[in-house]
């Protein structure tokens, strides 16, 4: 008589990078497989032990659809194209018919919010992008909603504020010399430590509420420059000079990221999903990756 086990949960990650690596790590082997797709580039940076697929945003794969109709939960955490969004547009209809699913997290951007001058913001605050990015941030979260509303789908957005963590914070910029201490008055931007939104996105599987959205930051939105100041003093190093907004030679991405100020509230995360922050500022935060450095 053959037992019963336990059906493992599944778990396909549309982007196995930053923040899916950080997701898996948290999804005990013994209840949970975890597999993501990758560009062929960056195949090198995920998960050893877990199965990569190759997706370049345009081909359909066999073995990405074998995959996603075994997969009880879905991350999408690639950003849309300016065709669209990748997976809706090439696994939409699967997704859709999927019944298995049990959560689909889409990770976004506080961008969308676009500029309040510094005052903050909610979940039920208007949605006044500003760059052609988080139009299509926007667009793409109502596709996502949508395809809740009308199949039924398991599906809540995340909007996400800057997210660093080991490998990728400011102490590794300032020992490259990529740091800057760009001077805007009244600048403040939030931040998230990629362990915390890992927690984040573990509370809502926990607890799925379909058609939620959820702001992810910490509780402290704090001037850029501020926060360069404390990285080069815990490497103990003379700090790059201030530079004016106006004068700083910028990307068009990197531009419209200190064009806007807005104060990320995340109450929500805490009170409905239980969230309670390891790392509440960015002090805490590079704290503690200095001291595995």
């Amino acid at each position: 008589m053959q037992e019963n086990y336990p059906r493992k949960n599944s778990l396909l990650c549309f982007g196995l990078g930053f923040t899916a690596q950080a997701l898996a790590n948290r999804m005990p082997a013994d209840s949970w497989n975890v597999s993501g797709t990758s560009r062929e580039s960056d195949e090198k940076e995920v998960l050893r032990n877990s199965p990569v697929l190759p997706f370049d945003g345009t081909h359909v794969t066999k073995e990405i659809c074998e995959a996603l109709s075994q997969a009880t939960h879905l991350l999408i955490s690639i950003p849309p194209q300016p065709s669209g969004d990748v997976v809706l547009k090439n696994f939409g209809s699967q997704i859709a018919e999927c019944k298995n699913l049990k959560w689909i997290g889409y990770i976004s951007s506080t961008g969308v919010y676009g500029d309040t001058q510094g005052e903050w913001v909610d979940e039920s605050s208007p949605l006044k992008p500003v760059t052609e990015l988080n139009v299509r941030r926007v667009e793409t979260e109502n596709n996502w909603l949508n395809l809740a509303r009308q199949n039924g789908c398991p599906v809540m957005v995340f909007r996400c504020v800057a997210i660093y963590g080991p490998g990728r914070n400011l102490l590794i910029s300032v020992q490259k010399g990529r740091a800057r201490r760009i001077e805007k008055p009244g600048l403040v931007f939030s931040r998230i430590h990629v362990e915390d939104l890992a927690r984040t996105l573990e509370a809502s599987i926990n607890n799925p509420q379909p058609g939620e959205i959820y702001n992810v930051s910490d509780d402290l939105p704090s001037p850029p420059s501020e926060a360069v100041g404390y990285a080069c003093k815990l490497l103990n190093v003379e700090p790059p000079p201030l530079i004016s907004f106006e004068s700083a030679e910028l990307s068009e991405i990197a531009r419209g990221f200190y064009q806007t100020c807005k104060r990320v509230g995340n109450k929500k995360i805490k009170e409905e999903l239980g969230v309670k922050l390891k790392y509440p500022d960015y002090r805490s935060g590079l704290d503690a990756i200095f001291q595995t450095m």
